[in-house]
């Protein structure tokens, strides 16, 4: 019986691309995250775009007014005087009492903020209950509201409640706002799985201790990050303290309008109190500067 060949396969034949559909791949390809000189010299752009107000006005109220209205080349460099000028701003009653309201307001509405949308973000992402996406639904509308048309019927309320000229006025509107709320139910949903929340209730957790065992060491950065720009939002408020309070009990915006105000303006005291109005903001943001990078950043490369 004669041998038979074994038979041979038939690779099927690749389809060839249609001619300038592919580009020849480089040998070397820079990596996505190397930064080129153009990427390094925008960003020294943006950065000294940023920082440049904030040092004029240290360089104004570093020097004595009469060299500065006197000056007809305005000077770069920093003068002797910027102690001084601090001085004569604290040596002002009204400026120490607006720096304690703003500092009252700003921390009690960043803390409530915090707490409160923490807490409602964890009811919308987590709790099942009739009219959970009608009522999530309502706190998204809000926020196409612009916040000046609430201003006159805000305005009515408040007068109604007697708090009008209060730092009550400015704390109880303030204390929840829906952009928190939106903000903590999305951390929640991406952070917190419904499998850890569900092993907490059968272990015996109530809600409460299943939010602040489980859910708030998830959302730790999140809430920072929240708390730092009601922190800031509420300091850098100028609109609604000057419609809700006397210029006598205001806060360090007003107390800085005031400043400004009058026949002759002493800008160096004005930009003194503006560096010193400025501080709070700037150490928060540096100690917090590595939590508020990761906060901003969670959720935009997911695995």
């Amino acid at each position: 019986m004669a041998a038979t060949a074994p038979p041979t396969r038939i690779r099927p034949r690749r389809p060839r691309a249609p001619f300038g559909a592919f580009r020849a791949v480089p040998r070397r390809v820079r990596r996505l995250d190397a930064a080129g000189p153009l990427a390094y010299l925008l960003l020294a752009a943006v950065t000294a775009a940023s920082v440049f107000p904030l040092y004029w006005s240290l360089v104004v109220a570093s020097h004595d007014d009469n060299s500065v209205l006197a000056g007809a080349t305005p000077s770069l460099v920093p003068g002797g005087h910027l102690i001084e000028n601090i001085q004569r701003v604290f040596e002002l009653s009204a400026f120490w009492q607006a720096l304690g309201n703003s500092l009252l307001v700003a921390g009690s509405t960043a803390v409530s903020n915090v707490l409160l949308s923490s807490l409602a973000g964890f009811a919308f992402a987590k709790l099942r209950f009739r009219g959970r996406d009608f009522l999530l639904g309502c706190v998204v509308v809000t926020l196409m509201v612009p916040t000046q048309l609430g201003v006159i019927p805000l305005y009515i309320l408040v007068t109604d409640l007697g708090m009008y000229g209060k730092l009550s006025a400015l704390i109880v509107p303030a204390l929840v706002s829906a952009v928190g709320v939106f903000w903590m139910r999305q951390a929640v949903e991406e952070n917190i799985p419904d499998e850890l929340v569900e092993a907490a209730r059968v272990d015996g957790a109530g809600l409460l201790r299943t939010y602040w065992h489980v859910v708030v060491p998830g959302v730790r950065t999140t809430a920072t990050v929240l708390g730092l720009f009601t922190f800031m939002f509420a300091w850098n408020d100028y609109f609604w303290p000057l419609i809700a309070l006397p210029p006598e009990n205001g806060t360090v915006q007003i107390a800085l309008n005031q400043l400004a105000a009058g026949y002759y303006t002493d800008y160096t005291l004005m930009l003194a109190g503006v560096v010193v109005s400025a501080l709070p903001v700037l150490v928060a943001f540096t100690v917090l500067a590595r939590r508020i990078v990761s906060g901003v950043m969670a959720g935009a490369v997911k695995g």
